[in-house]
């Protein structure tokens, strides 16, 4: 997706909280998948980020912090030509 040289945005986001259990990981951007109980939530949240993601030629990470909590990295191609 990205070459070197590409100018990029970077965003991240980090928690503090108890982070993602590790055989979760591999299936948080599955649409449904959901560790709530029936009935609290869709499970579509993270699929509908990635979809978005996809679509922009984007890319996202998420992955847990030694220290607890996870950390989000969103990356998408810069526009040069832009003025903010």
């Amino acid at each position: 997706q990205f070459q070197a040289g590409d100018p990029v945005v970077i965003v991240e986001l980090q928690d503090n909280g108890k982070g993602i259990a590790e055989d979760h990981l591999p299936r948080i951007f599955d649409p449904f998948f959901t560790t709530k109980p029936t009935g609290v939530g869709t499970g579509l949240g993270l699929s509908v980020v990635k979809k978005i993601m996809d679509l922009h030629n984007g890319a996202i990470d998420i992955r847990n912090q030694p220290s607890g909590g996870v950390m989000v990295t969103l990356l998408l191609r810069a526009d040069p030509g832009h003025k903010a």
